[in-house]
């Protein structure tokens, strides 16, 4: 039998040894992320430097805390030990409630490995050394790893009795044999791009050819798609990297055969399979495999050109952000299915809005902004990021929101059998996905095409961007989301021309986020302030950024200054849980009261529209933020709700008038 360095004594190394390094590794290479298919590509984080106050202490928490105390729970509940018996390194029946806990181990270290590419560590890397030669033993000869199928393929885990027993593939709509495998093939090929090593892609690989083997319209071979989308982004990122068109051709295969009950029995508008992907217009169905399938099929319009897939995702996205999105940026409005409603259905209380869905809109956002350059996709980034998303994680690192309600009453258990963050779940993919997600945030802030640079996030950086001919350091100073004022200097090795392209925030230009389904009391827009090196520069916008073309010498300073000023919101009157109330906005943050700050007079809460607010920064509240005030309320970010114990919670307030 072969032995395994413990996990535990691993953890204690590793925690022993967590200071963050702040300086990026000098590789010299330019995108973990570089993807010729799409004219625009992200600068990766290798070459991205993050110092503000928001994110970096995010990201370190996630670094230092969260992905030490996620592979403990992971032991701790058996999700290792289903590998070792798989394998026959151990005896036992499967541990944990869900088919799918193999990916919480791929996920953590797909997170581990983003953290590797901005902070090497040599304890963290050796750990996960450890925990991929674990995922090896439960890996069958032929490539198939799905542990619980392995170890008894007749008792499926206890809790999930969707599942059939029986053999391999027979219960794909919820068996996530599938699912499994997209998790592992993102996994290694991040791990594989953060260390140059093959150990974890192998393992990936193998399964890979297991499924080309196995799925299609050959002789011998199964007709069928995935329940749970993402297997097909897992197999587009290896073929990116290995260039084999086998994994291209799968992953289209499954796009293709969604919707087409000649090759499968449906799984219906649950799993995003009632109608042929390409004529699908309306976000339906369980919120996380639509993100997973749309960032796929965008993929597809991308690589192939392809005019129907692009036509497809164009329609799907105008109507999610029309109609079937938060002012939190979150999606899914829900619990039975974890789904979309119908159009304008998005109760607060009751809302869904899972974390996993907020991650994904980004993966699916970011991928139409590689395509098409439009600012309005990183508007709806830059308001999922500060409100929907970050919300899932508490501040201490180590409790979670599932659901991401706008109202709590402090009663209504909203989040899996809790009214509060929990430590953890039977189902845990919100955890992990967070900790696979932030450490590779800093990766959205700039992006690059020909000789032009994106700046698309504010948030305190130093960037080294290659360009043809040249390479450009960008320093971005700021306190961004706190005020709206930007330093960002340019130094390029090399005097030259290029531009730089400045993304002029929706809520700057008066608009609360694409689509109309919000918009402000007063719309009225104060005039942004740009100027290079003190001289004011002239309004030239393409597709929402202000773009600056000149010959760039090094020391040559941007000012920006977006004017934040608090704003009153309102939604559509087809949205019924709002109409009559107002929510609150100072910049990108979505505000919320807490019963904590407004004893006495919380219920009694009502805005109009010529209120004042006082903004002040409270540095030893929450972490420090910005509070809104006055004589009727405080209020709070919405993200760093439920920092402080139970109690009641509200976005939309009631509304006066004026």
């Amino acid at each position: 039998m072969k032995k395994h360095l413990p996990i535990a004594l691993l953890l204690l190394l590793f925690s022993c040894n967590t200071a963050v390094e702040s300086d990026t590794a000098d590789t010299g290479s330019e995108s973990v992320e570089s993807d010729a298919h799409y004219p625009i590509t992200p600068v990766d984080i290798r070459n991205v430097k993050v110092t503000d106050n928001f994110w970096l202490p995010i990201i370190q928490t996630v670094q230092e805390k969260t992905i030490e105390y996620a592979i403990a729970k992971c032991e701790e509940e058996g999700r290792l030990d289903n590998f070792l018996m798989a394998g026959g390194e151990m005896e036992g029946t499967v541990k944990g409630a869900m088919p799918f806990d193999d990916t919480d181990v791929y996920k953590i270290i797909e997170g581990a490995s983003n953290s590797l590419i901005s902070a090497p560590n040599a304890q963290l890397e050796e750990l996960l050394d450890s925990l991929i030669s674990i995922i090896a033993v439960g890996q069958e000869e032929d490539g198939y790893l799905t542990t619980w199928r392995t170890i008894d393929p007749a008792h499926p885990p206890a809790k999930w009795v969707e599942v059939k027993e029986g053999k391999r593939w027979e219960s794909l709509f919820m068996s996530h044999e599938l699912y499994n495998a997209g998790h592992l093939y993102e996994a290694a090929y991040v791990h594989h791009q953060a260390t140059g090593k093959d150990n974890f892609l192998n393992i990936a690989l193998k399964n890979a050819d297991l499924m080309v083997s196995t799925f299609g319209d050959g002789e011998g071979k199964i007709a069928a798609v995935p329940g749970h989308q993402i297997i097909e982004t897992g197999l587009i990122k290896l073929y990116q990297l290995t260039g084999k068109e086998d994994y291209l051709n799968l992953a289209r295969y499954f796009l293709d055969n969604r919707g087409n009950p000649e090759n499968h029995e449906l799984f219906g508008p649950y799993s995003q399979d009632h109608v042929p992907v390409i004529e699908q217009d309306e976000v339906v169905g369980h919120a996380v495999r639509a993100m997973y399938m749309y960032a796929a099929m965008t993929d597809i319009a991308a690589f192939q050109h392809d005019a129907a897939y692009r036509q497809a995702v164009d329609k799907l996205w105008d109507n999610m952000v029309q109609k079937k999105i938060y002012l939190t940026g979150g999606i899914g409005a829900l619990h039975e299915g974890e789904a979309f409603g119908e159009n304008y259905e998005l109760p607060n209380m009751t809302a869904y809005n899972e974390t996993c869905a907020s991650i994904g809109s980004v993966y699916w956002n970011h991928r139409l902004h590689g395509l098409t350059g439009n600012a309005e996709y990183f508007d709806v980034i830059e308001r999922t990021l500060y409100n929907g998303l970050v919300s899932g994680l508490s501040l201490d690192g180590t409790h979670f929101f599932y659901p991401n309600a706008l109202e709590s009453d402090g009663v209504y258990q909203f989040n899996q059998g809790a009214c509060t963050r929990k430590n953890w779940f039977d189902c845990s993919c919100c955890p992990t996905n967070m900790i696979r997600f932030l450490p590779a945030m800093p990766g959205l802030i700039y992006s690059k095409e020909n000789s032009t640079v994106y700046v698309n996030l504010y948030a305190a950086s130093e960037a080294t961007v290659a360009l043809p001919g040249n390479s450009v350091q960008l320093t971005q100073q700021t306190d961004y989301p706190w005020n709206g004022k930007v330093k960002l200097t340019v130094s390029p090795e090399q005097a030259g021309a290029f531009t730089i392209k400045l993304r002029l925030p929706s809520w700057a230009r008066g608009e609360v986020m694409p689509g109309g389904l919000y918009h402000y009391v007063d719309p009225t827009a104060a005039a942004i302030s740009i100027s290079v090196n003190g001289e004011e520069v002239a309004s030239n916008v393409d597709k929402g950024y202000q773009m600056i073309t000149r010959n760039w010498k090094a020391g040559d300073v941007i000012d920006i200054e977006f004017p934040m000023t608090v704003k009153e919101v309102l939604a559509d009157e087809k949205v019924e849980d709002d109409r009559g109330k107002v929510a609150l906005e100072y910049g990108p943050i979505v505000y919320a009261v807490e019963e904590i700050d407004n004893k006495g007079r919380y219920d009694g809460i009502k805005v109009a529209a010529d209120d004042q607010f006082q903004v002040q920064m409270e540095a030893d509240l929450l972490g420090g933020v910005n509070t809104l005030s006055n004589s009727k309320l405080k209020a709070i970010p919405y993200y760093v709700w439920s920092n402080r114990g139970i109690g009641k919670m509200k976005v939309w307030l009631d509304y006066a008038g004026s």
